[in-house]
Parts: C-alpha cells; sequence; structure tokens
C-alpha cells in the first residue's frame, strides 16, 4: 500500500478515536520496527492539531521474544513509561498487551490502539461503526451469562462458569479513557472464574494456532480440569505432531500457568476470512482472530481482564464449526451466529 493511502486510513482511524487539537498522542515502536506506521501518525495527528512524539525502545536482546508476552521492556525503562502514561492516546505498535506497564498506562486513563498488523490488512478491515454495535451486543450476551459451553464434530465438549471477569470488545478504535483496543479485530470474549473451565476441546484440522500462526493439520485433544489443561494428545491413540508441538511450547516456558484457561469468545468480522493467515511471528493475526463466527478460546495470561495470571506464554486458538451456548441458548450453530442482532446483513 502506498504512503498516501495510509495516511489517510490513519487519519480515519484517529478521527473514530476522537482524536483532537487538545490531545497529544504518542506512536510506541521497538527497534527499526514500523518505521513507516509511526511517520503515518504523525502525520495524522498533525492533520487534526494534536501534539504528537514518537517513542522508540531498543530491539529485543531475546531472540525467542516474540512468542513471549508482556515484557517489551517497559519495566526496565520508568521514564519512557511517565511519558506514555502523560498523553492521551498511544498507538502500540510494539505489543506491550498483557503487561503491567499497558495496565498502569491505562489507570492513567491513556486509550491504547494496537496497530501491528500489515497495512493492506489494517486496510481490508478498517473498523466500522456496525461492526462496533455487534461486537457490543456480543459484549451484553457474555457479559450476562453465568456459563458457556461450546462442541464441535469432533468431540469438543467443554463448558465455562462464567461471572468472575467483565466482557470484552474489540471492535478496532478506541474513544474512551483508558480503554485498549485493536486495529482490525472484531470479536468479543470474557473469561471464566480461575478454576471454572471443564471438558474436553479437540482442534480440527483448518483450525489456527497463535502464536505458531500454523493450521492444525491433525485433531488435538485438550482435556480440561478446574481451569487448567492437563492432557494434550492426539485422539483415538494416534499420535498428533500439532499435539506435540503445542505441549512443547508450553512446558518450554516452564511455567505451570501456561496450561490455564484464559478468555474466550466469537468473531463477528465477515470481511475477514480463515484462510488468509500470514505465517509472520511479527504481526498478531487481526484476520484469523476475527473470521465471522469462529470460536476462539486462549490460554495462559489473564491479567488483561483482571485476573492473576501473568505468565509469558499465550496462545489464541480460533475454532471453526463450532456450535456455542450461553446459558444453554444457542448463540452459534455449527460456526454460524443464530441471534438476528449479531449477524451482519449479508448473513440476514
Amino acid at each position: 500500500m502506498n504512503r498516501t493511502m495510509f495516511n489517510a486510513l490513519c487519519l480515519e482511524q484517529l478521527k473514530l478515536s476522537a482524536v483532537n487539537e487538545a490531545e497529544t498522542l504518542a506512536v510506541l515502536t521497538r527497534g527499526d520496527e514500523r518505521a513507516d506506521y509511526v511517520d503515518s501518525f504523525l502525520w495524522a495527528a498533525q492533520q487534526l492539531g494534536a501534539q504528537a512524539f514518537h517513542l522508540r525502545l531498543p530491539a529485543p536482546m531475546d531472540t525467542e521474544a516474540a512468542w513471549k508476552v508482556g515484557d517489551i521492556g517497559l519495566a526496565s525503562n520508568p521514564l519512557a513509561l511517565e511519558a506514555l502514561k502523560s498523553v492521551d492516546m498511544v498507538i502500540d505498535c510494539a505489543l506491550m498487551l498483557f503487561s503491567l506497564e499497558q495496565l498502569a498506562i491505562q489507570e492513567a486513563g491513556t486509550r491504547i490502539l494496537t496497530a501491528i498488523d500489515p497495512m493492506s490488512t489494517l486496510a481490508k478491515l478498517f473498523p466500522t461503526t456496525e461492526l462496533r454495535e455487534r461486537v457490543e451486543l456480543s459484549q451484553q450476551y457474555l457479559a450476562k451469562a453465568r456459563s458457556l459451553r461450546f462442541t464441535n464434530a469432533f468431540g469438543t465438549d467443554v463448558t465455562y462458569r462464567l461471572g468472575a471477569y467483565p466482557a470484552m470488545a474489540e471492535y478496532g478504535y478506541t474513544d474512551t479513557p483508558g480503554r485498549w483496543d485493536n486495529w482490525g479485530c472484531g470479536f468479543a470474549f470474557t473469561g471464566a472464574y480461575d478454576d471454572g473451565v471443564d471438558g474436553t476441546i479437540v482442534l480440527a484440522p483448518g483450525d489456527i494456532v497463535h502464536p505458531f500462526n500454523k493450521y492444525v493439520q491433525s485433531p488435538v485433544k485438550f482435556t480440561i480440569e478446574s481451569g487448567f489443561i492437563v492432557d494434550i494428545r492426539g485422539v483415538d491413540g494416534h499420535t498428533s505432531l500439532d499435539a506435540d508441538m503445542i505441549r512443547a511450547f508450553i512446558e518450554g516456558f516452564d511455567d505451570p500457568r501456561g496450561f490455564g484457561m484464559s478468555h474466550v469468545g466469537w468473531g463477528l468480522d465477515e470481511r475477514a476470512q480463515w484462510y488468509l493467515m500470514r505465517e509472520d511471528p511479527s504481526v498478531i493475526g487481526v484476520e484469523t482472530r476475527s473470521f465471522y463466527g469462529n470460536v476462539m478460546i486462549s490460554t495462559g495470561p489473564n491479567n488483561e481482564l483482571g485476573g492473576p495470571n501473568d505468565t509469558p506464554c499465550h496462545l489464541d486458538i480460533p475454532m471453526r464449526d463450532c456450535s456455542l451456548y450461553l446459558d444453554d441458548e444457542l448463540i452459534l450453530d455449527a460456526g454460524a451466529l443464530v441471534p438476528a442482532d449479531l449477524r451482519p446483513t449479508s448473513h440476514q
């Protein structure tokens, strides 16, 4: 995408996010990543009369940093942290999600927008007010529920006991003090009680494992008891390379909290396609997290919801063709949203 087009998108993004001449905006990066994003956001802020600056952190020394969450170097850089807490909005191009520092910035009243994925994806999934309405309605459905159960044809049958943590909405922009969002996302989610997930989840071929950014090739069975995965294996006695990789990844952190279950929710963006994954560990993968009708499970940290688990071991797994119930009400039927108010016009 050429610079002029992305400049225009950043300007419209900042307008949606209510940036104005009375505000200050910071663009956060690390190393030499996304320098072109910085220029576009700074230009857009100038057009709106806002004061803006670029805060660039050193590149990570850890070569495996892309696989960990919660630490981009702010913990050891209090001056940088205070600078980010002092502004009205941060454009996060470094991914500080799940960090204590992000929570501190939000508590200071600063709103945060993550912009990590390729420009072409951000353009394709540019946020709309109509998507926001359906995401916020989904958030309301989750907030009212006390149980969530989902199944699939491969043997999944798992129940989440809800009510401990808030329901969250991601619709791609943020105009509320202290709120975080992620440009390109369109889904709602919540978390169970820390000991409130029990049952079986079976990943099917074509389901997606982030941050591997890989499609599952052979079924993977998770056995979950009291909120923790206690077994990962293939099904019907078959070996599964996918199961071995997931198990080894979690064990590699030497942190038993990595086996904890985190958030769960569903995707709502009909423009996103499950088959268009980018095999690039430096991007989030908003398209494959947001595609319409997926059920996405997460493992590891739940501190973004207010929980105690801040392990750096994190997996997001969008699953296709699942049926999902809230308090026994059918919400998703084999990957299709049932309530009419959650469906886009093209699916009604």
